[in-house]
């Protein structure tokens, strides 16, 4: 556990990149359907219980959040994409913000894909790895809601996402986790290490 993460402290929500932090430091950044559970892995990770908005309404998430976690070092929010009641000019918002913030961001250094164990690898999911790719960023996923699967279960999905994405030609890895039951926090506090670690060596 890094107690580092815990420091988190909310900067600001920007609609686009135009009224994000100056782009210096490092960024890491978590994305996912806006059913994933993306905003309680946030708070899990930071241990705390409101620094990401969780909503029984998906999609709630609309704009890049913006997360201190040192000086230097921060986490992104980013819109959840795919929340099928959301009008579609509104989610062509959305993508048009998560593709120009991909793209364009000096200080973005990795993504954290957040997918609900029972149902990995979306075609949203397909199309986020694919824009990994594009602008070469390291991917960690978290399968998450492993708690609604059982031991079984979520070690086979576990297995078959690794064996899918073993040919992927960036950085990847992929845990098992649970906000519910605080599981997999050790893993991801590691992977979220790693990545930044790896991004300040270069």
């Amino acid at each position: 556990m890094n107690p580092v993460y815990h420091q988190a402290k909310f900067i600001n929500s920007a609609p686009s990149l135009k009224h994000a932090p100056p782009d210096h430091g490092l960024e890491i950044a978590f994305a996912g359907r806006s059913n994933a559970g993306k905003s309680s892995a946030l708070n899990t990770l930071t241990r705390q219980n409101a620094l990401a908005r969780i909503s029984k309404t998906p999609g709630r998430t609309q704009m890049l959040n913006f997360f201190a976690i040192s000086e230097e070092r921060r986490f992104v929010d980013l819109p959840g994409y795919g929340f099928a009641s959301a009008p579609l000019a509104i989610k062509q918002q959305w993508q048009k913000a998560i593709e120009e913030y991909m793209n364009r961001r000096k200080s973005l250094c990795g993504i954290v894909l957040v997918m609900d164990a029972r149902h990995p690898l979306t075609e949203f999911d397909w199309q986020m790895l694919h824009w990994c790719e594009h602008a070469e960023l390291p991917v960690h996923i978290l399968l998450t809601k492993s708690d609604k699967l059982s031991f079984g279960a979520a070690k086979n999905t576990l297995l078959q996402v690794q064996e899918e994405l073993s040919g992927a030609p960036i950085p990847l890895t992929v845990q098992l986790f649970s906000s519910l039951k605080k599981s997999g926090v050790d893993e991801a506090h590691q992977a979220l290490d790693y990545l930044f670690a790896q991004a300040g060596e270069d």
